[in-house]
């Protein structure tokens, strides 16, 4: 089986808090795997262990490459890109300047990825994925609407040309038509071959994207299955994910 990502009993902390407790699973290039599960569950510090930015005990492999360890921005190189759930844009830079700040810039170190000549993202495929960045090029991120500062991050790390993307609750707290636009842009990002790892509250979006789904309860993998096992499987779906 050729794995894009393999995650190995990995284990994560904050402080002395133990959050992740030996999550095992692998994500193959181009998949989209939905990570669900309940608040507090380890969703958001599974994303954030891949990344480096939080104390993992275990192994992280990416392209067949230990990356457990490693500091956040050589793992950005690799190819991983991270949409947080706080987007962390820069508000007084323009959007253009944001943008530019996600391409990657002089000579890579060995190169890891899965698809050297594919996904070769520019500034005018950002602008033609979602059109109203190109209107606000020059306005100030700060003021955009939670929206439009949601795409704008997701641009921001395409143009980096990741082969694995990870995104964070990207529809929280967003009206049904901005979900919508954000749904048919994952879809198009799906078929590019970019591979996505979702944290998505909301199951009936994360069916209409995701190719399998990983549930995450008490900090450990307790499913790895298809669609179709998930929805056929209403125990486990009322123990692990219905409120």
């Amino acid at each position: 089986m050729n794995h894009l990502l393999q995650l190995n009993n990995l284990h994560a902390y904050y402080g002395q808090s133990h959050i992740l407790r030996g999550v095992n699973f692998d994500i193959r290039p181009a998949e989209v795997v939905a990570l669900l599960g309940r608040n507090g569950a380890g969703r958001s510090t599974c994303l954030k262990a891949i990344m480096g930015t939080v104390k993992t005990e275990g192994e992280i492999h990416y392209c067949g490459k230990l990356i457990s360890g490693l500091p956040s921005f050589m793992i950005a190189q690799a190819g991983i890109g991270y949409v947080p759930e706080s987007r962390e844009i820069f508000a007084n830079l323009t959007v253009e300047q944001n943008l530019l700040l996600g391409i990657k810039l002089g000579i890579k170190p060995e190169k890891t990825s899965q698809a050297e000549n594919k996904n070769k993202w520019q500034l005018e495929d950002a602008y033609t994925l979602f059109p109203i960045l190109k209107e606000r090029s020059q306005t100030q991120a700060g003021v955009l609407s939670g929206g439009e500062q949601q795409m704008l991050a997701l641009a921001r790390s395409l143009l980096g040309n990741p082969d694995l993307l990870l995104i964070d609750e990207p529809t929280e707290g967003l009206a049904p038509q901005i979900i919508q636009q954000l749904l048919d842009v994952f879809q198009t990002i799906k078929q590019s071959g970019v591979a996505i790892l979702l944290v998505e509250q909301k199951l009936n979006l994360a069916l209409q994207l995701a190719d399998r789904f990983i549930i995450l309860g008490h900090g450990q993998t307790v499913f790895n299955g298809s669609r179709e096992e998930l929805q056929n499987n209403i125990q486990l779906r009322k123990e692990w994910l219905e409120i």
